[in-house]
């Protein structure tokens, strides 16, 4: 049987699709279980997917369609729904809004992993400017970005309470060089899905991730240019 298409609503995650995923995990009735899956809460999963996808750009993908990943993540949802607690005080559009990101992410990465190798770092950026480091920058060579990386990665770390004195501006910097260090095998897609990846990691927002961003940017960027034309670093 075709499945029942709802209205089209931008509030496609209410509260009354949190009360049927309650419903649903409290009755043992399969074909009730059904009944409200189908009517209540599949049309919310498929927009949650849906807008997530969109909104984040996570399109490194090897469907021909976003539907079939849209069913793959849905079913994911499915496996996870029964832990879904109101009582502990997590709304469900934002409960499995981050369990669908958490999930894509980790399926971008993969198949980013496949395409290409090399990291993104256009974290380090400001609102309104576009600095990405990757193997070509600044017309050098992959191995000397590499060796220079490593010199900052060194200083950074071993200064990095020095730098940011706040514990809470240290851990953010710390989740920020993290991806530096892990550059040969993760694939950071889009400054959005970054965002997200640092969030996941210090739980902070995104204004005081920039602030902490643009820091560290300013450090690798002066430093770098000294780099290039001394032929060593020299941080203070």
């Amino acid at each position: 049987m075709p499945r029942k298409r709802r209205k089209k609503s931008k509030n496609y995650f209410t509260q009354d699709t949190e009360n049927a995923i309650v419903l649903y995990n409290n009755t043992q009735d399969s074909e009730l279980r059904s009944k409200i899956y189908e009517q209540e809460i599949h049309y919310a999963f498929f927009k949650l997917t849906e807008n997530i996808i969109h909104t984040f750009k996570f399109y490194h993908t090897e469907v021909e369609k976003l539907e079939h990943l849209q069913h793959e993540i849905i079913t994911f949802l499915l496996s996870k729904i029964h832990l879904f607690n109101p009582d502990k005080g997590a709304k469900a559009y934002s409960y499995f809004g981050t369990i669908v990101k958490r999930w894509l992410i980790l399926y971008n990465t993969k198949n980013y992993n496949k395409k290409i190798k090399k990291v993104d770092v256009d974290i380090l950026t400001k609102d309104t400017s576009s600095y990405t480091y990757e193997i070509n920058d600044y017309g050098k060579k992959k191995d000397e970005l590499s060796e220079y990386i490593e010199l900052f990665l060194e200083y950074t770390t071993a200064n990095i309470l020095e730098l940011f004195p706040k514990k809470n501006d240290a851990q953010i910097a710390d989740a920020i060089l993290e991806l530096f260090r892990k550059r040969e095998t993760i694939e950071i897609f889009n400054k959005k899905a970054l965002y997200i990846y640092i969030r996941e990691m210090v739980d902070v927002k995104t204004p005081k991730i920039t602030k902490i961003a643009d820091k560290l940017h300013q450090i690798f960027k002066s430093q770098y240019i000294f780099y290039l034309e001394n032929g060593y670093a020299k941080f203070k």
